[in-house]
C-alpha cells in the first residue's frame, strides 16, 4: 500500500514573527523554516505503517519555492522513501493545492493520504477536507489514534462529546491532531542517507492549475497588547469597576 503525505514549508514555530514594515505580510527573509508540525505528525504516522508492514512506500510532496526542498529532505530523513516538489514561488491558497494534491495522487494511486490538519502559518484547516471532496474519498479529520483493517482504517478522533471512532473505505484521506504520535528525530545517518533518495520536480503548469489567488490581503497586523490587569479587594469594587467601563 502506498500512502502519500503532503507536507508543506513554514517558518519554525520557535521563531517569533515579525510583521513587513509596508504590512503586505509577514518577514520571511534570514528567518528559519521548517515542517509543518502537523504535516511532521503525518510523516510519522505513514513511516510507522510502514515500519509494521502495513505499507510498501510512503511518498511525501511539497508545493512551494526550491527551498521546500529542504521540507522534503526532513521527511525522507524520517523515513519516507521518495518526495515530489511541486516548484511555486509566492502564495497559493488552499483550493489550488488540493487541485494540484488531487491531480498527484491520480498519478501516484495511493491507498492513504495522511495530511497535517492544518498549517501553522495560515490556519486554514481546508486541504483536507477539499481534497476528498475533489476526489469523492472518504475522511476521517483530527485523528488521534489511526488502525488499519482489512480494506479500511478506523480513525479515532476527538470530538467536544469526547472520542469518535469512524470507519473509512480504502483510499481515504486521513487529517493529523497532535495527539496522534510523537515524531521522531532524524539521526545523523539517515539525514545522510536522505540526500541520496529521489526528489522529482514538478511544477504547477504540469497539473493544469491555475495557483492565482481569490483573495486580496490588504494589510497584516500584529496583535493589540494585552492590557494589564488589575486587583480589587472585593466583589462590590469589582462591580464598581465594571459600571465604570460600561461592561454592566
Amino acid at each position: 500500500m502506498k500512502v502519500l503525505v503532503p507536507v508543506k514549508r513554514v517558518i519554525d514555530f520557535n521563531v517569533a514573527v515579525r510583521v513587513k514594515a509596508d504590512r503586505s505580510g509577514v518577514e520571511l527573509a534570514n528567518v528559519k523554516m521548517a515542517i509543518n508540525p502537523f504535516d511532521e505528525i503525518a510523516v510519522e504516522e505513514a513511516v510507522r505503517l510502514k515500519e509494521r508492514g502495513a505499507a510498501s512506500e510512503v511518498v511525501a510532496v511539497s508545493i512551494g519555492p526550491a527551498g521546500a526542498q529542504e521540507t522534503l529532505r526532513t521527511a525522507l530523513a524520517m523515513g519516507a522513501d521518495r518526495g515530489i516538489l511541486v516548484k511555486h514561488d509566492g502564495p497559493i491558497e488552499p483550493l489550488a493545492v488540493a487541485k494540484i494534491l488531487k491531480a498527484i495522487a491520480l498519478e501516484e494511486q495511493p491507498r492513504l493520504i495522511i495530511l497535517g490538519k492544518q498549517a501553522i502559518d495560515d490556519d486554514c484547516n481546508q486541504v483536507g477536507q477539499m481534497l476528498a471532496a475533489l476526489l469523492n474519498w472518504p475522511q476521517g479529520t483530527f485523528a488521534a489514534k489511526l488502525e488499519l483493517r482489512d480494506g479500511e482504517t478506523a480513525v479515532t478522533r476527538e470530538v467536544d462529546g469526547g472520542l469518535q471512532t469512524v470507519a473509512l473505505t480504502l483510499p481515504a484521506i486521513v487529517t493529523t491532531d497532535l495527539r496522534l504520535n510523537q515524531p521522531r528525530y532524524a539521526s545523523l545517518p539517515n539525514i545522510m542517507k536522505a540526500r541520496k533518495k529521489p526528489i522529482a520536480e514538478k511544477s504547477v503548469a504540469d497539473y493544469d492549475v491555475d495557483p492565482t489567488p481569490r483573495l486580496k490581503v490588504i494589510e497584516v497586523r500584529e496583535p493589540e497588547k494585552r492590557r494589564a490587569g488589575a486587583r480589587v479587594a472585593n466583589a462590590a469594587e469589582l462591580v464598581e469597576r465594571l459600571r465604570e467601563r460600561g461592561v454592566i
